[in-house]
């Protein structure tokens, strides 16, 4: 079996590695990849943009490749499935129909309406003095949302009216044509990836993800700085829930609409105090950095995963198969993330941290002359398992210490709430 990877993260660089663990997978192709999918046994990284849909769809066919997996946002909702698809070729991902579920906050939040799912009381506005007027009346705290992809960067949790307000006049600066206002909830979050063939509904580990830049979940919100799995927080009681009360219900709304979706639905959730599940947002991908936590843990073959989804055979699969323990990633950032910050820049110490038992995932890297060198604001994502969540913290970060790179950032305190 053949497989190709569309993306160039460290959520690409996780699927391409799992997936070649599979007996079955004999050979996969990343477009773009990276400096670490580069160095993966059995890959090769093709430079060709992720939106040059002909170009994929004719690499995919002269390489005979049995799978397409989807990894970033921004080809599903420009429609690589449904081009894809138009040649026969079998892709995990949904349709630019499905794919709205990400790409637009104001549809998604109809769709969760119309299926009785839990979620934030909102608003959407394409007028910055109406928003500025209901942001007054509701008060603060209080967040704001870009309505489009923003890599995870649209998102402003707004401590003060003002603050909210100053919020509305930079996201219209930068471009967004409409803003969700939604109200605050309290509680702790946690991401459910479930996968779908449409019908069916199977959930992954649950995984938490810390989202802000400073320690003590502070600053700016980014792609994501880190994550472990399986998130205590999410009992089997509560996933049993989620399942019955959000995803499922969401998977027949989108059916009811017409939309055949085959991929990831991943559910951002606030659990409040009293262990009330509420959508804070859906995602139509493996989320990043949660995918390198969850992964390692895995043990069912992916591909046979994937497989099932794409050609509606979920229902039949055997009950997914985890590893016992527990798995933490640690995002290494270049200075200046999630603002401006400089590429290129040598990178050392990744084959001492494999050696401490530490999986490195890149995300912002690329080979240039033979040395490996920064090339995006999140660069490695570092991964460690353990029997508790105590030795996966003190072993990924045993790792983090062995990476050296001019400006390296990253959280000390990833997995602070399980640490015991």
């Amino acid at each position: 079996m053949k497989v190709l990877v569309v993306g160039n993260g460290g959520r690409e660089h996780a699927l391409a590695w799992k997936l070649l663990q599979s007996p079955q997978v004999e050979s996969c192709i990343c477009i773009p990849g990276n400096g670490g999918t580069a160095g993966l046994k059995g890959c090769q990284n093709i430079a060709v943009s992720v939106d040059d849909f002909d170009s994929i769809a004719r690499i995919a066919q002269e390489r005979g490749i049995d799978l397409v997996v989807v990894g970033p946002e921004f080809p599903l909702s420009v429609g690589i499935t449904d081009r894809l698809q138009r040649d026969k070729i079998k892709v995990f991902g949904p349709t630019q129909a499905g794919a709205q579920i990400e790409a637009s906050k104001s549809w998604a939040k109809a769709l969760m309406e119309e299926a009785g799912v839990p979620t934030a009381k909102s608003a959407t506005f394409t007028e910055a003095e109406a928003a500025k007027t209901y942001i007054a009346q509701q008060g603060a705290p209080i967040v704001v949302k870009a309505d489009g992809l923003a890599a995870g960067k649209g998102v402003i949790v707004a401590a003060t009216v003002e603050e909210a307000q100053a919020a509305i006049d930079t996201l219209f600066r930068e471009g967004f044509t409409k803003l969700i206002v939604e109200e605050y909830l309290l509680g702790e979050e946690v991401s459910v990836l479930a996968l779908t063939d449409g019908f069916t509904v199977r959930s992954l580990l649950p995984a938490q993800d810390h989202k802000r830049i400073g320690e003590g979940d502070t600053g700016s919100n980014t792609g994501g700085m880190g994550a472990y799995a399986p998130a205590p927080i999410a009992t089997p009681e509560l996933m049993q829930q989620i399942e019955q009360d959000i995803l499922k219900p969401t998977v027949e709304a989108l059916r009811r609409r017409g939309i055949d979706y085959r991929g990831v639905l991943y559910a951002g959730l606030m659990i409040s105090p009293q262990g009330e599940p509420k959508v804070l947002e859906f995602n139509c991908r493996f989320g990043d950095p949660e995918t390198q936590a969850i992964l390692p843990l895995l043990e069912t073959p992916l591909d046979e995963l994937l497989f099932a989804c794409t050609e509606q055979r979920l229902a039949d699969f055997p009950p997914l198969r985890w590893k016992a323990g527990s798995a933490v990633c640690v995002v290494m950032a270049s200075a200046g993330y999630p603002g401006a910050y400089e590429k290129g820049i040598a990178i050392a110490g990744i084959d001492k941290a494999e050696a401490s038992g530490a999986i490195v995932f890149h995300a912002g890297t690329k080979l240039q002359n033979r040395q490996l060198v920064t090339d995006g604001g999140r660069v490695l994502g570092v991964t460690a398992t353990g029997d508790t969540f105590a030795d996966a913290i003190d072993r990924v970060y045993q790792a983090v210490d062995c990476i050296e790179f001019a400006g390296k950032y990253y959280r000390r305190d990833i997995g602070y709430r399980v640490r015991k």
